[in-house]
């Protein structure tokens, strides 16, 4: 479908940057390195352009610019003492460290591993164990719970000042050379779930990211053709002209969207990335305005409550010119009330998962406008088909669990040959456990999840991590965990249990000490008879979610 588009021909015909061609089997952007370092090195080219503004601990601005990032990188990377292949656990908050911790990574040879920072000292040293890095990079709230989950191994805590004198040494000794990293190389491992609530770790090559990254660019360059064009204005007139567009950071840097659409696509075009400690939409509107923030995404909870401040406050959002929501649906209301308060930002949207290194599906601008209902347009590199029952391919229109095939699909689960094998076919078809169609335009539309999750506030939640924790619980005979529609957080995680002597309170406060607290159920009901069962024994979620009101009112 995309080909229609001029635009497109002519960024990916031969000899154009975005050059696409077949290459063992998957069509890859053919003059792109294999090394994510050599992509990344690119970004030096920036200098003296602010890369990061991040709020300090007095409440005051720091602000890096690109030399200095890079500066902060060289040094750290001759700290790390790796070797090409070896993993770099990264455990912090968003902020400067955790970037310069993975830049470092990369340019030492090294794999990073992104930890769910908001886990339990137990789930950390879970993923470290997973694992097994040469080395640990943490902040220093991090490297306390870690080191309190039980973990002895090496670790640096990159928000102490290191000594200067090993600092000194280090700079004068010689460093192996990692050499350059093969596409299929891996390059980071991502943190990821199944319905068995089990810590899985998808790995990424250096292909993959690569195309992920590219796809994005693609994406973007053709925007910006199709709006010189409107404008009778050429391509370079308009790249010369346009100041340094700025994002707002507000996802996790550990999560997929964070590392590729926050961080290393906006570093790769020379923007500025401002960071926020944690979401507050008072103080996202006031980065908004002090940085002249031009883009920002962010999961439909976030947009919920910065039109919600920004309509109590009259607050100008001037500045945005690329307003996007991933994650979950984006509802119309909401389009709506965002297109009124921002008319002159581009809207989008996208779908995709950290098995394949970020979007499968796009829609900016007039493709979002034409589709609002749909979660993206397929990317040009991504294979997609539609499998119904028997593994027959379904036909436009029709419902089934979506496959996907491409450069940027993982290599698989680390460590877990059982469990790739159970999503990754040996021709490369990844089961997303998502049920959608495809219409006759590319475009994708979810109907549901095969997958016992819950999408809350973007986070994903796993019910049988939940029930698992619950079922440990003093008093809890049987409980069941699942999501209800919720306006601000798209779903809520509720339980429905059968205990004695107990407390919704008391249920709440025992997950969330065992689990991230994002996990914890926000209402839990208490049932006084044996919880409903199907027809192979398993509690019947379905029945529990329309009895809710009547077991949640009587509370």
């Amino acid at each position: 479908m995309t080909g229609l588009d001029p635009h497109f021909a002519a960024l990916t015909a031969p000899g154009a940057p975005f050059e696409i061609g077949e290459r063992d089997g998957l069509r890859q952007f053919l003059r792109m390195p294999g090394d994510l370092n050599a992509v990344i090195e690119g970004a030096r080219s920036h200098g003296a352009r602010t890369f990061i503004v991040e709020e300090a601990d007095d409440g005051s601005n720091r602000r890096l610019s690109f030399d200095e990032v890079f500066a902060l990188r060289d040094r750290l990377a001759a700290l790390l003492q790796i070797r090409r292949g070896e993993r770099v656990a990264i455990c912090m908050r968003n902020r400067a460290e955790w970037i310069v911790a993975f830049l470092a990574v990369i340019k030492a040879g090294g794999v990073a591993a992104l930890l769910n920072s908001r886990g339990s000292p137990a789930e950390l040293v879970a993923m470290i164990d997973e694992v097994t890095p040469a080395l640990v990079l943490a902040d220093s709230e991090r490297a306390r719970l870690i080191r309190e989950g039980g973990f002895g191994g090496r670790m640096f805590d990159l928000t102490r000042p290191f000594d200067e004198a090993e600092i000194e040494r280090r700079a004068h000794e010689p460093v192996e050379d990692p050499g350059t990293a093969r596409p299929d190389d891996p390059c980071a491992i991502l943190f990821t779930s199944g319905t068995t609530g089990r810590v899985k770790g998808a790995v990424l090559s250096h292909c993959n990211l690569i195309t992920g990254l590219a796809s994005v660019q693609l994406s973007g360059m053709q925007v910006l053709h199709a709006t010189a064009e409107r404008m009778g204005v050429p391509v370079e007139t308009m790249l010369q002209h346009m100041p340094q567009q700025a994002v707002l950071l507000v996802y996790p840097l550990f999560h997929i969207s964070g590392l590729g659409s926050a961080f290393l696509s906006p570093m790769l075009a020379g923007s500025k990335v401002v960071i926020m400690r944690r979401w507050d939409a008072a103080k996202a509107l006031r980065h908004v305005a002090d940085e002249q923030v031009t883009m920002f995404t962010g999961v439909p909870t976030m947009l919920w409550d910065v039109l919600h401040e920004a309509q109590r406050r009259g607050a100008d959002l001037g500045s945005l010119r690329n307003i996007a929501s991933g994650g979950q649906a984006l509802p119309v209301n909401l389009l709506a009330e965002m297109r009124a308060l921002c008319p002159d930002a581009m809207m989008g949207t996208g779908y995709g998962m950290t098995e394949c290194s970020g979007a499968i599906a796009q829609a900016v601008g007039e493709d979002f406008v034409r589709r609002p209902n749909s979660a993206g347009r397929v990317l040009p590199l991504v294979d997609v088909r539609i499998e119904g029952p028997g593994g027959a391919a379904l036909g436009p229109g029709e419902a089934g669990e979506i496959m996907v095939r491409g450069a940027q699909v993982m290599q698989g689960y680390w460590n877990r040959p059982e469990e790739t094998a159970a999503v990754l076919s040996p021709d490369g078809w990844l089961r997303t456990g998502d049920v959608g169609m495809l219409d006759e335009e590319g475009y994708v539309f979810i109907v549901d999840r095969k997958k016992d999750m819950v999408i809350s506030g973007g986070e994903n939640i796993y019910c049988a991590e939940v029930e698992r924790v619950l079922g440990e619980m003093p008093g809890i005979t049987e409980c069941a965990a699942f999501g209800l529609p919720d306006e601000r957080l798209g779903e809520m995680l509720v339980c429905v249990v059968r205990a004695k002597d107990t407390t919704e309170d008391a249920v709440i406060r025992w997950v969330a000490e065992r689990l991230a607290k994002y996990k914890a159920p926000g209402h839990v009901a208490f049932a006084a008879e044996s919880l409903p069962r199907n027809h192979v024994g398993k509690v019947d979620k379905i029945a529990l979610r329309a009895r809710w009101n009547e077991l949640y009112g009587v509370q």
